[in-house]
């Protein structure tokens, strides 16, 4: 059984007069440990699709089953849950507390799911530990390097071990540098088992995943693996 399926999943909303069609009829599945990219242009409604993906929006038509279940039929207290503990999110703007070290950052989702303090201190501080950032827990967002920052959101997305990661264009706003010691993070977090998912409109970002599904105008284009992946045993 995938682990996301995808049935003629439409989203459609008005703009004045007119009713834009940011989905039309997206049929697709993802298997449990899979490495994918979405790309597409901006306005080929990839990030409407990530929305959906992570429950953060709900389709217009169409059917999701997440995990083997239905998420229409999921109520609003169920969904809370699986955004918090089955996906970790990943945001091109970090989207950290400012006044909040990184320790509390990469905590955060532990207090909305009601771990106590002294387990969220241990939990958070491993998560720091696992993208190279344990000796900056103190520290906080304006005294972090961009690439530190998207760190400290990489443990955030990890620290409830969710079985999907998220990434809306995750090295958008980092230098070429540390976008490709961001992409390795990610490799290493599917190594261990992730399944990580991405949205980019980069191809050199989009080369790091195994399978690549191309968006155009709400619709699927391509899904392929990878050409570019070399074998790497």
């Amino acid at each position: 059984m995938a682990l996301l399926e995808l049935k003629e999943i439409a989203k459609s909303y008005p703009i004045g007069t007119e009713t834009v069609h940011a989905l039309r009829s997206i049929t697709l599945q993802i298997e449990k440990g899979e490495y994918v990219a979405l790309m597409g242009p901006s306005g080929s409604g990839k990030s409407t699709l990530m929305n959906i993906l992570g429950c953060l929006d709900s389709p217009s038509g169409g059917t999701y089953i997440l995990n083997g279940k239905e998420v229409s039929q999921l109520t609003e207290n169920e969904l809370a849950v699986i955004r918090n503990k089955e996906i970790g999110f990943i945001f091109q703007t970090f989207n950290l507390i400012p006044r909040s070290t990184a320790l509390d950052n990469v905590a955060l989702p532990l207090v909305y799911s009601g771990v106590k303090k002294e387990e969220r201190i241990i939990r958070a501080n491993k998560s720091l530990d696992e993208v190279g950032l344990s000796d900056r827990a103190g520290h906080k967002p304006n005294e972090l390097s961009g690439g530190q920052r998207q760190r400290v959101a990489v443990a955030r997305a990890l620290v409830n071990n969710p079985s999907i990661i998220l990434a809306d264009e995750p090295t958008g706003n980092l230098d070429s540098k540390t976008s490709q010691e961001i992409m390795q993070l990610f490799e290493t977090i599917h190594r261990n088992g992730n399944t990580v998912i991405v949205v980019t409109h980069e191809e050199d970002i989009a080369r790091h995943a195994h399978r690549i599904i191309r968006i155009k105008d709400g619709m699927i284009d391509s899904d392929q693996k990878n050409p570019h992946l070399l074998n790497k045993s």
